[in-house]
C-alpha cells in the first residue's frame, strides 16, 4: 500500500471515528465544516484524497488537528515523530511543500509544521475557528505574510504571530526559497 492509500484510509477511519464521538451527521459536519455532504461520504469511503483546505476545514470543525485526523498513534508522554513519518501536505513541482511535524491534542489541537516556498510559489488560508492562533519563525528568505488582505514583509530570523481567525496566505515574492516553521494553536471544539 502506498503513502497516499495509508493516507487516505487513516483519513476515512478517523474521520468517521471523530464525526461519531462529537455526535455530528454528515448534514451537520457538511454546514460546520463548509464541505459538501458528498465530499465527506468521498473522504469516508477513502474514494478521495481532499485538498489540504478540505482537510483543514474538517478538522477544524471536529475540533481536533490533522495530525488526529492522519493517525498518528496516541501513546506516552514523549512521542516521537520520525521525519519519514512527517506528512507532507501540500506541494508544487517548483518544490514549495508543507510538512505536518507533530501534533498534540493537549487543551485543544497544537501543531508544529516545516514549510517551504519557492519564489513564486504560495498557499491561501481559510478563516480558522476563533481563538486560533499561528505563530510561525523564517530561517530563509523573506516570506509575505498576508492577514485579512494586509501583506506583511517577514525575513529570515524573523517571528510573527496572529489570530488566525481571518483569510491569510504564505507567499514568496523573492528570488530564494523561504524556509519556515509554523505552530499552529487550535481552541478546543465546545
Amino acid at each position: 500500500m502506498s503513502d497516499l492509500d495509508q493516507l487516505t484510509q487513516s483519513l476515512a477511519r478517523n474521520l468517521k471515528r471523530w464525526r461519531g464521538e462529537r455526535g455530528f451527521t454528515l448534514d451537520a459536519l457538511a454546514a460546520r465544516a463548509g464541505v459538501s455532504r458528498g465530499m465527506i461520504i468521498q473522504i469516508e469511503q477513502a474514494r478521495t484524497n481532499p485538498s489540504v483546505g478540505t482537510t483543514v476545514k474538517l478538522a477544524d470543525a471536529l475540533g481536533v488537528s490533522i495530525t488526529t485526523l492522519l493517525d498518528y498513534e496516541q501513546g506516552s508522554q514523549v512521542r516521537l515523530v520520525p521525519e519519514e513519518q512527517a506528512v507532507r501536505m501540500w506541494s508544487t513541482d517548483a518544490g514549495s511543500y508543507t510538512k505536518l511535524l507533530v501534533g498534540t491534542e493537549t487543551r485543544g489541537p497544537f501543531e508544529l509544521w516545516d514549510w517551504r516556498l519557492m519564489p513564486g510559489d504560495g498557499s491561501q488560508s481559510d478563516a480558522h475557528p476563533a481563538g486560533t492562533v499561528e505563530l510561525l519563525h523564517v530561517t530563509a528568505g523573506e516570506l509575505t505574510l498576508s492577514v485579512d488582505g494586509v501583506d506583511h514583509a517577514v525575513p529570515a530570523g524573523t517571528s510573527a504571530t496572529f489570530e488566525a481567525n481571518v483569510p491569510h496566505g504564505y507567499r514568496n515574492d523573492g528570488k530564494d526559497p523561504v524556509e519556515m516553521t509554523m505552530a499552529v494553536s487550535i481552541p478546543p471544539a465546545r
